[in-house]
């Protein structure tokens, strides 16, 4: 099934692009994200955590770690989400999602760091599980939320001096693919109030009005139960 971009200018397709995707990863939500906005089309293929998919045989030998995403370009396979990004930075330079300039390129990457590193991998969904058979679902929940606000805190402080519509300006960068699917999360599965960070809640706010966001949202994916 083709995946098209919500973008405009669609300036580069690839169909050789294939992503190994599942629709409530948070991870995978960033990469179709970014490629919405590259303007690259890319045939979805669903791998179903909740019944074990990720274990097949076929998923092993393109990721032995077993996560979504893993990107299938050609010849070439790259997973993680983060070096995902990367890749199509370098591969696809249309739409840049990294600013010229060398303080607000740090900014993007430190943004992006600090959710794939130590945010969201503390409240993955085996995490939480861990948790609740140990201490019961109610102490999961406070952990998830303690790992997030933590984050989202110094993602505060880290941005704000330098947010306007977005977080590192007026234009989309990294920073953003991957602040706007962990802020879905954290208000869906954690009930975080955003009124306790002001900036990144305005930049949730304008990345909801992308097409780009919405085409790339969990329920409109094609493994996306009802």
């Amino acid at each position: 099934m083709e995946h098209k971009s919500q973008q405009r200018d669609l300036a580069t397709s690839s169909p050789n692009l294939v992503l190994y995707s599942y629709w409530q990863s948070s991870c995978a939500w960033r990469v179709r994200f970014a490629l919405n906005l590259k303007g690259l089309s890319y045939e979805y293929k669903a791998v179903n955590l909740a019944k074990g998919e990720q274990f097949s045989p076929e998923f092993e030998r393109l990721n032995p770690l077993h996560f979504v995403p893993v990107l299938v370009d050609g010849d070439v396979v790259v997973s993680d989400s983060y070096a995902i990004l990367l890749y199509l930075e370098e591969k696809y330079p249309q739409k840049a999602l990294l600013p010229d300039d060398p303080q607000r390129r740090a900014l993007n990457l430190q943004a992006a760091s600090i959710i794939s590193s130590s945010i969201q991998p503390l409240h993955m969904l085996s995490m939480l599980k861990y948790f609740e058979e140990k201490m019961g679902p109610d102490e999961a929940l406070l952990w998830g939320q303690s790992c997030v606000e933590k984050g989202f805190l110094a993602l505060e402080r880290l941005l704000k001096d330098f947010a306007g519509r977005y977080a590192t300006g007026e234009a989309v960068f990294m920073a953003d693919v991957f602040l706007a699917p962990q802020i879905a999360v954290a208000l869906m599965r954690f009930k975080i109030d955003m009124s306790k960070f002001p900036t990144l809640g305005r930049i949730y706010e304008s990345c909801k009005g992308l097409p780009e966001f919405v085409g790339s949202l969990p329920q409109s994916q094609p493994d996306a139960e009802q």
